[in-house]
Formats: C-alpha cells, structure tokens, sequence
C-alpha cells in the first residue's frame, strides 16, 4: 500500500516584514484582510502540530495543492521553503502552486521557482537535470505504481479575483502525460489548486477553464484529483473513458474554524491495487486542539473499478 498525505491552504505565517513599495498593489487589501482576520485564522501552531504529526504517521508521500504564502511577498517565498525544509525531503513531498502564490506578477526566480526542488518532475534515463521552469508543468513524479502529475492554475489576476487557468498548452500535454501513465498501468493522481468541478464555489474564485479541463480527463482518464483553495471539503467524481476518477479537496492545513469554514483538516490516502482495480482508503485527521493535536475523524473507502 502506498500512503499519501493531502493538505492545502497551509498559509505559513506570521507575514514577513511589509514596505510601503510592497503594497503599492493589489497586497495593500490582502495585508488589510491578513491584519484584520486573517492571521487569526491561520495559525502557525496548528502547522507545527501538524509536521509532528505527519512525522509519526510517517506517509510514503506528501501532495501540498497550493496557497503556501498569504500575498506573495518575496521573504515569503524564503519563508515557505525554509518551512518546506523542515517538512521532508523534496523527494517525498509534491507542492504545486495556488492563486495567492501568485497575488501579483514576480520573476519565477524569485518566486515559486524557489521550490523548485519540490515541484520538479522526474529526470528521465539518459536525461540532465535543468532548472524548472513554468513551462514545466505539468510535472510527472512516479513513486512505485503512483503518478503525480502536478498542474499549476496560478496566475496574477485583477482586484478582488482569485480565478485560476490550467492554459491551452499545459491541457494538452496533461492529456499525453494522462493517456500514455493509463496505458502504463499507473495510478494518476492529479494535484492542482482550483477545484476542477465547480459547483457551489463563487465565481470569482472559479478555475476559468474547468470544462476543459473536465473534457481532458474524461478523454485521458485518471484515478484520483486532488486541490484545494475553497478551505472545506468537497468530493465528486467524474466518468472518464477508464471508469470514475475521485476529486477531494480538503480545508485549510492551518486553519481554526471560524463560523464559515473547518478548522484544520487533512487526508490520508492508502492506495493499493486489487483484483478490481484501485482501492483507496481515507483517513480523515483533524486538528482537536493544542491538548491533542490531530486526531482521525472519520474514516472511508472508495473502489475505483479498472478493466
């Protein structure tokens, strides 16, 4: 069985120090809200809790689906990878960008591309190892009969919207990378940060090309979709050309509850494969406060019948 943790949203504080020129831009309203509610929320406790226990539980791997900093900040960038550090291995844990890792427009380099090491494809035989960059995506890792397949929807986008975009070139080698892993006999877990099956999620934190991406992995197949960005948990499924493909997104990794989302939530998957096809088991863990820290809430199978 592999076993793979799924936590999103972390939102790593406490915010840097800010400068007047930082937030000549859209960052002046995310700072107001970080000030006024925010840091309140998103608790750097519940992450610390959070790596303890991971630690025990000791998963084969870990998917982080986005949203690490609050207003893209370049000392957050610093900040996060140093939090990554802490974390694991980059050879263990898959991170793919979210919508407020791209708040306003930077350089890769001085940006995401800092994590490169955490998001960065396998180097193929025969082939050198090169910086990433964003025309990487999507970004295949294989961790025994398990393909991690990470998009980025991350993008810079007006005042008071936070939509994302997969993008035209980025679906068409996603349905490649799909179609040739299902052929292989892989187990494709998707990772991206917008939920890909919108409903119930505001528009204007909508993935822009959601039908798109639908149409892609009805076409390609793939066994599990994995995101995060609405701080609750949501769950559906789509029919695809090899049978349902499961979509979970879970809430905040940080979070305390506050009267509109949960606290601090994350998933355990254990993936195995049987006589039927995929069998995968959830572990729900909850954070339960400073006395406990996380405990498991819940508990679930689902069968992902393969021909």
């Amino acid at each position: 069985m592999f076993t793979l943790a799924h936590i999103t949203d972390p939102h790593i504080g406490p915010l840097p120090q800010v400068g007047a020129l930082d937030l000549l831009n859209k960052r002046f309203f995310g700072y107001l809200s970080w000030k006024r509610r925010r840091h309140a929320i998103h608790r750097p406790e519940i992450l610390t809790d959070l790596r303890r226990d991971l630690a025990n539980i000791a998963p084969d791997h870990v998917a982080i689906t986005g949203d690490l900093t609050n207003i893209a900040l370049p000392q957050e960038f610093e900040q996060v990878l140093q939090w990554l550090d802490r974390l694991g291995q980059p050879d263990r844990i898959t991170v793919i960008p979210g919508n407020h890792d791209a708040y306003v427009a930077l350089p890769w380099e001085r940006s995401i591309g800092q994590w490169s090491d955490y998001m960065a494809g396998d180097t193929g035989p025969g082939e050198e190892s090169r910086p990433m960059t964003e025309g990487d995506f999507p970004a295949t890792r294989i961790r025994g009969d398990i393909a991690l397949i990470g998009l980025t929807t991350a993008q810079a986008t007006p005042l008071f919207l936070a939509t994302g975009t997969v993008g035209h070139d980025q679906l068409a080698r996603l349905e490649d990378q799909l179609t040739s892993l299902g052929r292989k006999g892989f187990c494709r877990v998707v990772l991206l940060h917008h939920p890909p099956c919108p409903d119930g999620l505001a528009w204007r934190k909508r993935l822009v090309d959601a039908d798109e991406l639908l149409s892609v992995v009805r076409r390609s197949g793939a066994e599990l979709v994995l995101h995060g960005h609405d701080h609750k948990f949501r769950s559906a499924s789509i029919n695809s050309i090899d049978g349902r493909v499961a979509v979970f997104g879970v809430p905040s990794a940080s979070a305390i509850a506050d009267g509109k989302r949960p606290q601090s939530h994350y998933h355990l998957y254990g993936i195995y494969r049987s006589a039927r096809g995929w069998e995968i088991g959830v572990k729900v863990r909850r954070y339960d406060g400073r006395e406990t820290g996380f405990v498991e809430s819940n508990t679930y199978s689902v069968t992902l019948e393969r021909g």
